[in-house]
């Protein structure tokens, strides 16, 4: 899942700030996706290829489409069943075999505050690559640490680490993944679960072990 917000460091405060909150990170970004379009159009121009540029624009649109679309069962698949998990108390059953992992993890976030449900129900999804569906859980977790966060203007730890968890998460199974391995005729989508699973659980790990060192400095 992509970051809600940009992490700003400023005189070696760092700081989340959304494109609402910063309208000039917004511009930046228009300007630098405007400039890589126009180079490429120009590039284009310059060695005879335009032919190209219209092809791609068919035919990746189109490909584009027929992605979002087919993704659309499985997300609604996965939010569905998040839904359900939650209003089931499930979510809040899962909440408590691993508080104590939580505890440690985020230590600054009361045990039955709401945000603890939303970083669950965001690592769950990103457990099963519903990664998507993730995005809206991530957004609303955030909103909730900073409601709890004492400096509004820069990132509390149970915020970097969150991040840190959210963008490394270990995935039982990559849902998107094995859907575009399948769209493309792989023989066996699945057969990359197990390195998958190693590669993120390494990762996560790597991530949790840097903030920690860095929660004490």
């Amino acid at each position: 899942m992509p970051p809600p917000y940009i992490y700003i460091e400023r005189n070696g405060i760092g700081r989340f700030l959304s494109a609402k909150q910063n309208p000039g990170v917004s511009r930046m970004m228009n300007v630098i996706w405007l400039a890589m379009i126009g180079i490429g159009i120009l590039s284009a121009a310059f060695h005879g290829n335009m032919d190209a540029i219209n092809q791609a624009v068919i035919t990746n649109t189109q490909e584009a489409v027929v992605f979002a679309i087919g993704l659309t069962g499985i997300m609604s698949v996965w939010l569905g069943l998040m839904k359900v998990a939650e209003k089931s108390g499930l979510i809040h059953q899962i909440g408590k075999a691993v508080s104590p992992i939580m505890r440690i993890l985020f230590p600054e976030v009361p045990e039955n505050h709401p945000a603890m449900t939303s970083i669950m129900m965001n690592m769950i999804a990103n457990m099963f690559g519903a990664g998507n569906s993730a995005t809206a859980l991530g957004i609303k977790a955030m909103e909730q640490l900073q409601q709890l966060n004492p400096y509004k203007e820069r990132a509390m730890n149970a915020m970097c680490m969150f991040l840190v968890i959210n963008m490394s998460s270990v995935q039982l199974i990559p849902l998107s993944v094995l859907k575009i391995r399948a769209d493309a005729g792989s023989a066996n989508p699945s057969e990359i679960i197990g390195t998958s699973l190693i590669a993120t659980i390494a990762s996560t790990a790597a991530g949790i072990l840097a903030c920690k060192i860095m929660e004490r400095k």
